[in-house]
């Protein structure tokens, strides 16, 4: 099984890097970093970069493709290389994934016609006019394809495909040798459970 993580310039670290510590783990699996072109891409913050081992044109049949998000995926979304690619793997792929905005792409491709999709909760009302239908679930499952919302939804993706894919017993020593208990010190991590200025602030933001 060959996993695919893409990159391109300005995705967020953790939306690759939890998928790829997760899934990832599948026993004899190959995870590749594939990007336009190999070598290092830079994460939203340009001081991290990953290093991508392939070009889009040496990866042409993954069995799981994962597309990561980032702050501005406006560029990607026009990016004829990118959705092409998108395009052409998913013909073959047993299972087509996303984290957070990285689920624009797929719609911008045409992959999430009429399927349920989620992505962060800033971004989530622009799946629509690209003709996805939005929930604010945290994983969403429709047929072979997989959105997860913001961020670190992106560990929970990738413990769920594993399960579904090795069964729930290895997806759950993954979690444990990942010691993945989330019991974070603020109840804040969704719009409807943080502070409204908070909220606001970052809607404004994002506009």
């Amino acid at each position: 099984m060959q996993i695919a993580v893409l990159l391109y310039d300005r995705f967020t670290a953790l939306d690759a890097i939890g998928p790829f510590d997760t899934l990832g783990r599948l026993q004899g699996a190959e995870t590749v970093f594939v990007s336009e072109r190999p070598g290092p891409v830079r994460t939203d913050n340009g001081s991290l970069a990953l290093v991508a081992d392939k070009a889009l044109d040496e990866v042409t049949r993954p069995d799981v493709v994962v597309v990561p998000g980032g702050p501005h995926p406006e560029e990607e979304m026009k990016n004829p290389a990118v959705l092409d690619w998108l395009r052409a793997v998913d013909a073959t792929t047993t299972w087509t994934t996303s984290v957070c905005t990285g689920s624009l792409l797929l719609a911008a491709a045409g992959l999430l016609d009429g399927r349920r999709a989620t992505s962060h909760w800033l971004y989530l009302d622009r799946l629509t006019p690209l003709g996805a239908r939005p929930t604010s679930e945290r994983v969403v499952y429709d047929g072979k394809y997989v959105t997860a919302a913001g961020v670190s939804s992106g560990i929970d993706m990738g413990l769920g495909l594993l399960g579904r894919i090795a069964g729930d017993e290895y997806a759950q020593t993954v979690q444990l040798m990942c010691e993945y208990d989330p019991q974070p010190p603020y109840d804040a991590g969704s719009p409807d459970k943080a502070p409204a200025e908070i909220v606001a602030r970052l809607r404004g933001a994002a506009r």
